[in-house]
């Protein structure tokens, strides 16, 4: 990260989302695989017999492709579903500097977002009834279109928007007439005309 510094810039602070996303990832690590060695368990006790005594020596013969199915469905959950979303908010990061906010998405397949602070108009907070429990929420920043930012699911969210009023304050000031230099890169000097000569009176 220092690297894509500019010059004078400084981190102020880093997060990601809320891990409220990780809830049903979680859950679902700590139940199928208990599932699965469940249902093995009772495979290998002969319980698909018991369940039907007519199908008794095929379902011992089944047996180890019983088990296997089990624990190829458990191993499907995990990679399929557990896995991607650990990565995808992993790999979420909400930087603030002292000049940009910088929202960069993903490993190998990155997508960054970013909006310089000295652009900023408004800064503005959505929060769901579950968000505000949390104290996090979606922060919207304004700075005109197309140049606007959202940025999704922030972790305590109040004093992450402090942060960004705190460093939007503490901005060096523009000099006065400075945007109009900007749009107008050649502008008539007092006294001076555009040739380099000196205005008549």
């Amino acid at each position: 990260m220092r690297k894509e510094l500019l010059p004078g810039e400084q981190v102020i602070v880093i997060t990601r989302p809320q891990p409220r996303t990780l809830l049903w990832p979680a859950l679902a690590f700590i139940l199928v695989p208990a599932l699965a060695a469940f249902a093995s368990a009772w495979i290998v006790k002969g319980g698909p017999a018991k369940l039907a005594p007519v199908l008794a020596n095929e379902a011992a013969n089944a047996t180890p492709w019983l088990i296997g199915s089990c624990v190829v469905l458990a191993a499907s959950v995990l990679l399929g579903y557990c896995l991607p979303r650990t990565i995808t908010w992993q790999t979420t990061k909400y930087i603030l500097t002292s000049q940009r906010l910088i929202a960069r998405y993903g490993m190998l397949r990155r997508r960054d977002q970013q909006v310089f602070l000295a652009t900023v108009r408004n800064v503005v907070i959505h929060q769901s009834l579950l968000q505000r429990v949390l104290r996090s929420g979606n922060i919207s920043l304004e700075a005109g279109h197309p140049a606007g930012m959202v940025v999704p699911d922030v972790p305590e969210v109040a004093t992450f928007r402090n942060f960004i009023l705190d460093a939007i304050n503490e901005l060096p000031r523009e000099v006065p007439g400075a945007v109009d230099l900007m749009h107008n890169p050649d502008p008539v000097w007092p006294g001076e005309t555009r040739e380099g000569g000196r205005n008549e009176r």
